[in-house]
């Protein structure tokens, strides 16, 4: 493209925030216009990231009402939300109006919760608090790329990293019929999952050399997991979730078992799921069973597939801040302004992390 997308990320300050400003400092296409902080307003990007403190060398964290301001001559709007679930969504309208008195074509991608549902009701009763933007619903679409071959809204709800590593591995198996509807599933994220903000369950001494379930069939996800699993596969399942908090920093790994149906083997899921993701750059079907040190870091997502009599096991590995969140969120961006899908995001993984 001749003129570069100007991009805006909402919520700049925390892990994915700051994931997003990672990985679009590298983005041949989209280039950060302003990233935005309501408690970090003014000061420098490394202050908060000394990591990226010579990516962004003099550039400042900006206030929700001054980045239009920072927007060069193009009109191609960019933005990014990696605001919390339930504040999200009213950022995002109060960013839109500003786009639009500012005359941009835009498209949006949120991290949170606030746009994985399409209705408010399903929001409000999961999430026990009011949608902030309930008008808006019907122009976000909720969905992985691997999924979804076109997009006809012009926002994008990311799903959740737990979600995604879950339904990347769930929705061949349920699409191809060579399974009962009925998934079993134990997945452990890393501490980065519960965010930047300090709280016991990431406290270092807690999580260091410790592994540990949380709310056992009763995670939040589990609902999304099941409704985005029936509309990209077409089949009604029952997701019986159990997360676990890892001693790691960065990455999901999800094991899912279930009971076949008629004949299935080894060689035809295997042939279905290299089939189904044929054209999908970012997921890997590996031999044996997926390690997290092989994806952390990257937007790649590997899966192995086991089967053994009546049972079927599918594991899957990504980065809960890259494949999980920002990286898919930048996959998302890429497809709606009809960009190469994986610009700025073939990265390998820097392995012995």
């Amino acid at each position: 493209m001749s003129q570069s997308i100007n991009a805006v990320v909402l919520g700049a300050t925390g892990y994915v925030g700051g994931e997003l400003l990672r990985l679009l400092a590298g983005h041949p296409q989209i280039e950060l216009a302003a990233a935005v902080s309501a408690s970090s307003k003014g000061e420098p990007i490394g202050s908060k990231f000394p990591h990226l403190a010579d990516a962004y060398s003099g550039v400042d964290f900006c206030g929700y009402e001054d980045w239009p301001a920072t927007l060069g001559s193009s009109r191609k709007l960019a933005l990014f939300s990696a605001a919390p679930h339930g504040a999200s969504a009213e950022i995002i309208a109060t960013a839109l109006a500003q786009a639009e008195a500012e005359r941009l074509e835009v498209h949006v991608v949120d991290s949170s919760a606030d746009f994985r549902y399409a209705g408010q009701a399903a929001f409000e009763a999961i999430y026990s608090i009011a949608h902030g933007a309930p008008e808006l619903l019907p122009d976000f679409s909720c969905t992985l790329p691997e999924f979804q071959p076109a997009i006809a809204t012009a926002h994008v709800g990311h799903p959740g990293c737990f979600a995604t590593a879950i339904a990347l591995a769930a929705v061949p198996l349920m699409q191809s019929g060579m399974a009962r509807p009925e998934l079993f599933v134990a997945a452990t994220t890393g501490s980065t999952g519960s965010g930047r903000s300090p709280q016991p369950g990431t406290h270092h001494p807690e999580r260091h050399s410790n592994q540990y379930a949380y709310k056992p069939l009763t995670h939040r996800h589990a609902p999304e997991i099941a409704a985005m699993c029936k509309a990209a596969s077409g089949a009604d399942c029952q997701v019986n979730f159990v997360p676990h908090s890892g001693a790691f920093a960065r990455g999901i790994y999800a094991t899912l078992q279930a009971k076949t149906s008629g004949q299935a083997s080894l060689q035809a899921l295997r042939q279905y799921y290299d089939d189904f993701y044929a054209d999908a750059p970012f997921v890997k079907i590996v031999d044996g069973t997926p390690k997290l040190k092989n994806v952390v870091a990257s937007n790649y997502c590997h899966i192995g597939i086991a089967c053994e009599d009546n049972t079927v096991v599918v594991t899957s590995a990504l980065d809960n801040l890259v494949k999980g969140a920002a990286g898919g969120a930048v996959q998302w961006m890429n497809r709606l302004w009809q960009l190469p899908e994986t610009s700025g995001l073939l990265a390998a993984s820097p392995g012995w992390t």
